[in-house]
């Protein structure tokens, strides 16, 4: 079974299930500033999780497109991806473990034919500290639907991961690991989390290739080693406990469930090979930029196959990203599209692509996807001159990272300069060894590893500090500004014109950052008009309310909606007094005159077209 068909036969198994389908939410999060990506089905559905009604009920499920910026450099090998579907369903307040576990089962071994002799699971080992015991309710299901299908499946106590490659397997189906491997809260691990955070036990199910074991991951193979055998196909959330002040924790009065199943894995899993870029959710890709080098994909971890992984993975974040408003910039999302881009077309040079040639890569993207995500279609001139520009700039650049090496005098390379090259200049390692081969120079590997090392726990610990949960800062500060964002936005609709579009937003609790649709300079004369209309629907104390309403009674409404982002049947719309209708989730003030005085701070460009606004309350 292929991943498009995986896709609608999830969907369609859970809906029979009585869980309604939701959209993906768009691939860059609206009105959050604590993440630049949606990197979870879960994450659009944080509020709902933690107790906010859902429009479309308790039972819910979906197919989230996602990115993650934090596996850039993990892109090369057979199982890592940056872009990549979610498939989710998910409890509020409904059924738990049992209908979970049992569910999630079928539907890998009957539905998607996986044989359960390939399935091993984990589970929660508990956290004495906090009275918090092992997640023996779980083992005790896994147990008797393996007894189901003729297999004993013994329960092992593993712990971590490095003990994992100590004791191995010893003849385990289903193993305990702790709190870092088997425990989801936003904080993280149960000592991480402030009182007030919910979070739970989860128990992943891992899909065994059977490949050889490398001993460079440790002397014994396990469920969680990274040497290849085993790939997590899928991970149940059993949100159940709160913490209390006191440190202990408690049991939620609402349990909720929440899943995620990586699409592309689990399609490798139903092909039988270790290998996500061999599905059809890739290869359309891989075979356009074989038409393109005129070299063979071996679907292996040869120098050759890493590059047209790479390619193929950064070509389709960049689409992505592109179809839904961004392009590359050097900062934000913008300058993550940018380095996906830059690194597609070094690794496009090694490959023998010819210049320019990358963006072609860009239809067969749009093939795979044409059904689900048309948006894709519907930009793809603009997708495709996106990646055509970002080439040409980058390739003046590469001119003075040349320049660069050429200055080079010592006998070799040292892994600091390696390492510039890299990060500034946006030459690979392998591009470093290529010419220092011909210059008959020495590069210090280890010392370029060590300074990537650096490098990349610099860049997961400010990614943990982004993004911790998705959640964006409800401060009071915070929803005052997502207020006036709305208000601002009608009255740049009122002064401007129709045209104008919600572009992008940022928000936090210091000041709102608005992009919009509109192809000149603001003058001082219309700033003023909209900072006074703002101020004057301020102080005209407007009640702020919601409804959840179907979603072609809002359109009849004429309520403001981006036009990127796919809606469900029903929405939430916030009315603010009479002056602005708007699709948005929120949270709200509950009166305009809670805001204070509404202050633009600047006005600029961003890119051709679009226009950013700052503003302050005081």
């Amino acid at each position: 079974m292929n991943g498009t068909e995986i896709r609608k036969k999830y969907l369609e198994y859970f809906n029979s299930r009585e869980h309604a389908i939701i959209p993906s939410a768009p691939i860059i999060p609206e009105n959050d500033p604590t993440t630049l990506f949606t990197s979870s089905g879960m994450q659009p559905l944080l509020p709902y999780l933690l107790g906010s009604p859902h429009p479309k009920g308790a039972r819910l499920v979906n197919s989230q497109k996602c990115f993650r910026a934090e596996d850039i450099e993990e892109i090369g090998d057979n199982r890592h991806t940056t872009c990549f579907e979610m498939l989710g369903n998910w409890s509020l307040g409904d059924y738990f473990k049992k209908e979970q576990l049992n569910w999630i089962f079928d539907f890998f071994t009957k539905e998607v034919g996986l044989s359960p002799e390939k399935l091993y699971v984990t589970v929660f080992a508990g956290e004495e500290k906090y009275g918090i015991p092992k997640d023996n309710e779980a083992v005790l299901i896994w147990k008797e639907l393996f007894k189901k299908v003729g297999i004993d499946a013994k329960d092992i106590f593993i712990g971590s991961e490095e003990d994992g490659g100590k004791t191995g397997m010893q003849g385990g189906r289903i193993f305990y690991y702790n709190s870092k491997k088997n425990w989801w809260s936003r904080s993280g691990v149960p000592e991480n989390m402030p009182a007030g955070e919910p979070g739970g036990p989860d128990s992943e199910v891992f899909y065994d290739f059977g490949t050889p074991h490398d001993k460079s991951f440790g002397e014994n193979c396990h469920p969680n080693c990274d040497c290849g055998r085993f790939m997590e196909i899928g991970n149940s959330v059993f949100m159940e406990y709160v913490k209390e002040a006191d440190g202990s924790f408690s049991t939620l009065p609402q349990k909720n469930v929440d899943f995620g199943g990586g699409l592309e894995r689990i399609a490798a899993a139903s092909l039988g090979g270790a290998d996500i870029f061999g599905t059809d959710l890739f290869k359309p890709i891989i075979e356009s930029i074989e038409k393109l080098s005129q070299k063979k994909y071996q679907g292996g971890l040869v120098k050759d196959d890493s590059a047209f992984r790479i390619i193929a993975d950064h070509m389709k974040g960049a689409v992505f990203m592109m179809s839904g408003g961004i392009l590359p910039a050097n900062t934000e999302q913008g300058y993550v599209l940018r380095r996906l881009i830059r690194r597609a077309v070094r690794y496009a040079d090694l490959l023998g692509l010819k210049e320019n040639e990358l963006q072609k890569t860009v239809d067969s993207i749009s093939l795979i996807y044409k059904d689900v995500y048309p948006e894709i279609q519907e930009k793809i001139e603009y997708i495709r001159e996106g990646v055509k520009n970002e080439e040409v700039k980058f390739r003046k650049t590469l001119e003075v990272g040349m320049r660069q090496f050429e200055k080079i005098k010592s006998e070799g390379i040292s892994g600091h300069e390696a390492f510039l090259l890299f990060t500034t200049y946006g030459f690979p390692i392998e591009l470093t060894l290529e010419l220092a081969k011909e210059k008959e120079l020495s590069v210090d590997l280890d010392g370029f590893k060590a300074e990537m090392e650096k490098h990349k726990i610099l860049s997961k610990s400010q990614s943990d500090q982004k993004f911790k949960g998705g959640l964006a800062d409800h401060g009071e500060m915070a929803v005052k500004y997502h207020t006036a964002t709305h208000l601002l936005q009608k009255a740049l609709i009122e002064i401007l014109g129709n045209h104008v579009a919600q572009k992008g937003s940022n928000i936090t609790g210091e000041r709102l950052r608005f992009d919009f649709s509109h192809n000149q300079k603001m003058t001082d004369e219309e700033k003023k008009k909209v900072e006074d209309l703002v101020n004057q629907k301020i102080k005209e104390a407007l009640p702020v309310s919601y409804e959840d309403i179907p979603l072609v009674e809002a359109e009849k409404r004429g309520a403001i909606r981006l036009f990127e982002e796919k809606y469900g049947d029903v929405v939430r719309v916030y009315k603010v007094g009479d002056f602005s209708l708007e699709f948005c989730g929120g949270p709200h003030v509950k009166n305009t005159s809670e805001l204070g005085n509404f202050k633009i701070t600047k006005e600029e460009a961003v890119s051709s077209g679009v226009r950013r606004i700052k503003a302050i309350l005081t």
